[in-house]
Protein backbone atom coordinates (compact mmCIF):
# COMPACT_ATOMS: atom_id res chain seq x y z
CA UNK A 1 0.00 0.00 0.00
CA UNK A 2 1.45 3.00 -0.75
CA UNK A 3 2.26 6.33 1.89
CA UNK A 4 0.24 9.63 0.80
CA UNK A 5 1.15 12.95 1.00
CA UNK A 6 -1.66 15.70 1.99
CA UNK A 7 -0.20 17.65 -0.33
CA UNK A 8 -1.05 17.91 -3.69
CA UNK A 9 -3.60 19.60 -7.21
CA UNK A 10 -5.73 18.00 -9.49
CA UNK A 11 -8.17 18.98 -12.28
CA UNK A 12 -10.64 17.00 -14.51
CA UNK A 13 -12.72 18.51 -17.48
CA UNK A 14 -16.04 16.31 -18.86
CA UNK A 15 -18.33 17.09 -21.45
CA UNK A 16 -21.88 17.29 -21.49
CA UNK A 17 -23.24 13.31 -21.82
CA UNK A 18 -24.98 11.70 -24.60
CA UNK A 19 -25.64 8.59 -22.84
CA UNK A 20 -28.86 9.49 -21.24
CA UNK A 21 -30.29 10.74 -25.10
CA UNK A 22 -29.46 7.71 -26.82
CA UNK A 23 -33.33 6.75 -26.75
CA UNK A 24 -33.86 9.99 -28.87
CA UNK A 25 -34.79 10.26 -32.93
CA UNK A 26 -31.85 10.83 -34.97
CA UNK A 27 -32.83 14.71 -35.70
CA UNK A 28 -33.99 15.45 -32.05
CA UNK A 29 -30.49 13.83 -31.21
CA UNK A 30 -28.37 15.86 -33.57
CA UNK A 31 -30.77 19.08 -32.19
CA UNK A 32 -29.74 18.77 -28.73
CA UNK A 33 -25.84 17.63 -29.73
CA UNK A 34 -25.58 21.03 -31.06
CA UNK A 35 -27.33 23.15 -28.47
CA UNK A 36 -25.17 21.25 -26.22
CA UNK A 37 -21.68 21.97 -27.96
CA UNK A 38 -19.45 23.20 -25.25
CA UNK A 39 -21.02 22.45 -22.07
CA UNK A 40 -19.24 21.04 -19.86
CA UNK A 41 -17.75 20.84 -15.88
CA UNK A 42 -14.60 21.28 -14.84
CA UNK A 43 -13.16 20.36 -11.26
CA UNK A 44 -10.04 21.46 -9.77
CA UNK A 45 -8.61 19.86 -6.43
CA UNK A 46 -6.75 21.52 -3.79
CA UNK A 47 -4.90 19.17 -1.09
CA UNK A 48 -2.68 20.65 2.30
CA UNK A 49 -1.93 19.14 5.29
CA UNK A 50 -4.32 19.34 8.42
CA UNK A 51 -4.97 17.56 11.22
CA UNK A 52 -8.35 16.11 10.26
CA UNK A 53 -10.11 15.75 6.59
CA UNK A 54 -11.59 19.70 6.29
CA UNK A 55 -13.71 19.64 3.02
CA UNK A 56 -14.38 23.21 1.29
CA UNK A 57 -16.64 24.07 -1.84
CA UNK A 58 -16.75 27.14 -4.16
CA UNK A 59 -20.00 25.72 -6.62
CA UNK A 60 -22.07 28.00 -8.72
CA UNK A 61 -25.56 28.76 -7.35
CA UNK A 62 -27.23 25.91 -9.40
CA UNK A 63 -25.07 23.54 -7.93
CA UNK A 64 -24.99 23.84 -4.50
CA UNK A 65 -27.38 21.28 -4.34
CA UNK A 66 -24.65 18.43 -4.96
CA UNK A 67 -22.40 19.77 -2.09
CA UNK A 68 -23.79 16.81 -0.34
CA UNK A 69 -22.62 14.23 -2.74
CA UNK A 70 -19.24 15.79 -3.70
CA UNK A 71 -18.82 15.69 0.24
CA UNK A 72 -19.38 11.60 0.12
CA UNK A 73 -17.31 11.47 -2.84
CA UNK A 74 -14.15 13.22 -1.02
CA UNK A 75 -14.73 11.54 2.50
CA UNK A 76 -14.69 8.18 0.63
CA UNK A 77 -11.45 8.43 -0.62
CA UNK A 78 -9.45 11.07 1.59
CA UNK A 79 -9.31 10.80 5.59
CA UNK A 80 -7.20 13.56 6.43
CA UNK A 81 -5.96 16.98 4.59
CA UNK A 82 -7.59 20.29 3.62
CA UNK A 83 -9.04 19.41 0.84
CA UNK A 84 -10.64 22.27 -1.63
CA UNK A 85 -13.43 21.26 -4.50
CA UNK A 86 -13.67 24.25 -6.98
CA UNK A 87 -16.99 23.82 -10.05
CA UNK A 88 -16.31 26.02 -13.06
CA UNK A 89 -19.50 25.26 -15.04
CA UNK A 90 -19.23 26.38 -19.08
CA UNK A 91 -21.56 26.40 -22.02
CA UNK A 92 -20.14 28.30 -24.71
CA UNK A 93 -23.12 27.61 -26.92
CA UNK A 94 -24.93 30.58 -25.04
CA UNK A 95 -22.99 33.25 -27.19
CA UNK A 96 -24.94 31.30 -30.25
CA UNK A 97 -27.58 31.57 -31.97
CA UNK A 98 -30.07 28.76 -30.28
CA UNK A 99 -31.67 25.60 -32.38
CA UNK A 100 -35.42 25.47 -31.64
CA UNK A 101 -37.06 22.05 -31.25
CA UNK A 102 -40.56 21.67 -32.66
CA UNK A 103 -41.08 20.51 -29.05
CA UNK A 104 -40.67 24.00 -27.90
CA UNK A 105 -42.17 25.44 -30.92
CA UNK A 106 -44.97 23.78 -30.52
CA UNK A 107 -45.29 24.82 -26.65
CA UNK A 108 -44.91 28.25 -27.41
CA UNK A 109 -47.42 28.40 -30.02
CA UNK A 110 -49.86 26.95 -27.89
CA UNK A 111 -49.24 29.50 -24.98
CA UNK A 112 -49.42 32.03 -27.22
CA UNK A 113 -53.22 31.59 -28.49
CA UNK A 114 -53.95 30.67 -24.94
CA UNK A 115 -52.63 34.00 -23.93
CA UNK A 116 -54.26 36.03 -27.15
CA UNK A 117 -57.59 34.04 -26.41
CA UNK A 118 -57.69 35.92 -22.70
CA UNK A 119 -55.98 38.38 -24.22
CA UNK A 120 -57.16 40.14 -27.32
CA UNK A 121 -54.55 43.23 -27.36
CA UNK A 122 -51.61 40.69 -26.47
CA UNK A 123 -48.89 41.09 -29.30
CA UNK A 124 -47.76 38.32 -30.48
CA UNK A 125 -43.94 36.78 -30.46
CA UNK A 126 -41.37 38.25 -32.41
CA UNK A 127 -38.74 35.89 -33.75
CA UNK A 128 -36.00 37.76 -31.10
CA UNK A 129 -38.42 36.62 -28.79
CA UNK A 130 -39.24 32.90 -29.65
CA UNK A 131 -34.90 32.29 -29.91
CA UNK A 132 -34.31 33.89 -26.30
CA UNK A 133 -37.23 31.04 -24.65
CA UNK A 134 -35.17 28.56 -26.82
CA UNK A 135 -32.21 29.56 -26.42
CA UNK A 136 -31.02 27.30 -23.48
CA UNK A 137 -27.45 25.33 -22.69
CA UNK A 138 -27.64 21.82 -20.91
CA UNK A 139 -30.15 22.81 -17.87
CA UNK A 140 -27.75 22.18 -14.40
CA UNK A 141 -29.57 19.45 -13.26
CA UNK A 142 -28.11 17.55 -16.28
CA UNK A 143 -25.17 18.85 -15.80
CA UNK A 144 -25.09 16.88 -12.46
CA UNK A 145 -24.25 13.88 -13.47
CA UNK A 146 -21.48 15.11 -15.65
CA UNK A 147 -19.92 17.07 -12.77
CA UNK A 148 -19.46 13.86 -10.57
CA UNK A 149 -18.27 12.08 -12.78
CA UNK A 150 -15.20 14.72 -13.35
CA UNK A 151 -15.44 14.90 -9.69
CA UNK A 152 -14.74 11.14 -9.33
CA UNK A 153 -11.91 11.50 -12.11
CA UNK A 154 -10.50 14.53 -10.21
CA UNK A 155 -10.43 12.57 -7.13
CA UNK A 156 -8.04 9.90 -8.56
CA UNK A 157 -5.94 12.57 -9.96
CA UNK A 158 -5.32 13.79 -6.77
CA UNK A 159 -5.14 10.34 -5.34
CA UNK A 160 -2.18 9.62 -7.61
CA UNK A 161 -0.53 12.85 -6.94
CA UNK A 162 -0.47 12.68 -3.11
CA UNK A 163 0.69 9.00 -3.66
CA UNK A 164 3.90 10.21 -5.59
CA UNK A 165 4.65 13.08 -3.06
CA UNK A 166 4.40 10.66 -0.53
CA UNK A 167 6.47 8.05 -1.98
CA UNK A 168 9.22 11.51 -1.92
CA UNK A 169 8.30 11.89 1.68
CA UNK A 170 8.81 8.07 2.59
CA UNK A 171 11.87 7.82 0.76
CA UNK A 172 13.06 11.18 2.99
CA UNK A 173 12.16 9.77 6.16
CA UNK A 174 13.90 6.16 5.69
CA UNK A 175 17.31 8.14 4.70
CA UNK A 176 16.57 9.94 8.63
CA UNK A 177 16.08 6.31 10.07
CA UNK A 178 18.90 4.90 8.52
CA UNK A 179 20.90 7.94 9.69
CA UNK A 180 19.60 7.90 13.33
CA UNK A 181 20.59 4.31 13.44
CA UNK A 182 24.31 5.21 12.24
CA UNK A 183 24.55 8.12 15.45
CA UNK A 184 22.80 5.21 17.82
CA UNK A 185 25.64 2.84 16.58
CA UNK A 186 27.85 5.53 17.29
CA UNK A 187 26.88 6.64 20.68
CA UNK A 188 26.64 3.26 21.75
CA UNK A 189 30.51 2.32 22.42
CA UNK A 190 31.02 6.20 23.69
CA UNK A 191 30.04 5.57 27.00
CA UNK A 192 32.32 2.86 28.23
CA UNK A 193 34.57 4.74 27.13
CA UNK A 194 33.72 8.05 28.87
CA UNK A 195 33.28 5.84 32.29
CA UNK A 196 36.92 4.73 32.06
CA UNK A 197 38.24 8.22 31.35
CA UNK A 198 36.15 9.52 34.39
CA UNK A 199 37.77 6.25 36.47
CA UNK A 200 40.95 7.57 35.92
CA UNK A 201 40.05 11.47 36.68
CA UNK A 202 38.69 10.44 40.16
CA UNK A 203 41.88 8.65 40.98
CA UNK A 204 43.72 11.71 40.12
CA UNK A 205 41.83 14.01 42.04
CA UNK A 206 41.74 11.67 44.90
CA UNK A 207 45.25 11.32 44.63
CA UNK A 208 45.59 15.50 44.75
CA UNK A 209 43.25 15.67 47.25
CA UNK A 210 45.15 13.38 49.62
CA UNK A 211 48.19 14.96 48.76
CA UNK A 212 46.55 18.39 49.85
CA UNK A 213 45.65 17.35 53.21
CA UNK A 214 48.94 14.89 54.07
CA UNK A 215 46.83 11.75 53.94
CA UNK A 216 48.10 10.11 51.11
CA UNK A 217 50.42 8.05 53.72
CA UNK A 218 47.61 7.34 55.52
CA UNK A 219 45.55 5.60 52.59
CA UNK A 220 46.52 2.51 50.89
CA UNK A 221 46.43 2.53 47.11
CA UNK A 222 43.61 -0.47 47.12
CA UNK A 223 41.39 1.85 49.09
CA UNK A 224 42.15 5.00 46.99
CA UNK A 225 41.13 2.48 43.86
CA UNK A 226 38.19 1.41 45.44
CA UNK A 227 36.91 4.27 46.34
CA UNK A 228 37.38 5.57 42.31
CA UNK A 229 35.99 2.36 41.58
CA UNK A 230 32.78 2.85 43.44
CA UNK A 231 32.36 6.63 42.14
CA UNK A 232 33.08 5.37 38.59
CA UNK A 233 30.02 2.55 39.05
CA UNK A 234 27.74 5.44 40.21
CA UNK A 235 28.59 7.43 37.89
CA UNK A 236 28.15 5.29 34.48
CA UNK A 237 24.78 4.24 36.05
CA UNK A 238 24.02 7.75 35.92
CA UNK A 239 24.79 8.21 32.29
CA UNK A 240 24.13 4.44 30.90
CA UNK A 241 22.44 5.47 27.61
CA UNK A 242 21.62 2.06 26.54
CA UNK A 243 17.51 1.91 27.42
CA UNK A 244 17.24 5.06 25.60
CA UNK A 245 19.44 3.79 22.75
CA UNK A 246 17.18 0.40 22.75
CA UNK A 247 14.04 2.34 22.38
CA UNK A 248 15.04 4.62 20.18
CA UNK A 249 16.03 1.45 17.51
CA UNK A 250 12.41 -0.07 18.58
CA UNK A 251 11.03 3.18 17.52
CA UNK A 252 12.91 3.53 14.35
CA UNK A 253 11.96 -0.56 13.44
CA UNK A 254 8.47 0.55 13.75
CA UNK A 255 8.82 3.38 11.77
CA UNK A 256 10.17 1.44 9.14
CA UNK A 257 8.04 -1.08 9.25
CA UNK A 258 5.24 1.55 8.59
CA UNK A 259 6.63 3.25 5.96
CA UNK A 260 7.21 -0.22 4.64
CA UNK A 261 2.99 -1.10 4.80
CA UNK A 262 1.64 2.37 3.72
CA UNK A 263 -1.81 3.33 4.11
CA UNK A 264 -3.44 5.55 6.73
CA UNK A 265 -0.05 5.90 9.21
CA UNK A 266 0.52 10.29 9.68
CA UNK A 267 -1.06 10.43 12.84
CA UNK A 268 1.23 6.89 14.05
CA UNK A 269 4.22 8.38 13.13
CA UNK A 270 3.60 11.72 14.46
CA UNK A 271 3.66 9.72 17.98
CA UNK A 272 6.61 8.36 16.94
CA UNK A 273 8.41 10.94 15.65
CA UNK A 274 7.46 12.90 19.97
CA UNK A 275 8.90 9.40 21.26
CA UNK A 276 12.12 9.61 19.43
CA UNK A 277 12.54 13.27 20.61
CA UNK A 278 11.84 12.13 23.85
CA UNK A 279 14.88 9.44 23.88
CA UNK A 280 16.92 12.30 22.25
CA UNK A 281 16.33 14.45 24.94
CA UNK A 282 17.31 12.23 27.33
CA UNK A 283 20.25 11.18 26.00
CA UNK A 284 21.74 14.65 25.81
CA UNK A 285 20.43 15.47 29.69
CA UNK A 286 22.88 11.82 30.22
CA UNK A 287 25.56 13.29 27.97
CA UNK A 288 28.48 14.45 30.12
CA UNK A 289 31.20 14.28 27.09
CA UNK A 290 31.35 16.65 23.70
CA UNK A 291 31.10 13.52 21.34
CA UNK A 292 27.94 12.45 23.23
CA UNK A 293 26.47 15.81 23.54
CA UNK A 294 27.70 16.19 19.34
CA UNK A 295 25.65 13.03 18.62
CA UNK A 296 22.48 14.19 20.58
CA UNK A 297 22.10 17.48 18.79
CA UNK A 298 22.48 15.68 15.39
CA UNK A 299 19.64 13.08 16.14
CA UNK A 300 17.32 15.96 17.29
CA UNK A 301 17.84 18.04 13.88
CA UNK A 302 17.02 14.49 12.11
CA UNK A 303 14.35 13.86 14.39
CA UNK A 304 12.83 17.77 13.83
CA UNK A 305 13.22 16.77 9.84
CA UNK A 306 11.87 13.85 10.31
CA UNK A 307 8.25 15.80 12.30
CA UNK A 308 8.39 18.04 9.25
CA UNK A 309 7.84 15.83 6.57
CA UNK A 310 5.43 13.59 9.03
CA UNK A 311 2.65 17.00 8.91
CA UNK A 312 2.03 16.52 5.69
CA UNK A 313 1.61 12.20 5.81
CA UNK A 314 -2.27 11.25 5.47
Amino acid sequence: MAVYSMTGYASATAGAASSHETAASADNLATRAAAHAGAGISIELRSVNGRFLDLGFRLPDEFRALEPALRDLLGAAFKRGKIELRLNARNEAESHWPHPQTEQLNRLTHLESLVQGWLPKAQSLSVHEVLQWCKSGTPAEKLDEVALDATRQCISGLREARAREGARLAAVLMERVARLRELAAQAEPLVPAVVQRQQKRFLERWQEALEATGAAQTVSQETLQERALNEAAAYAIRIDVAEELARLRSHLEEIARLLRAGGELGKRLDFLIQELLREANTLASKASALELTNISVEMKVAIEQMREQVQNIE
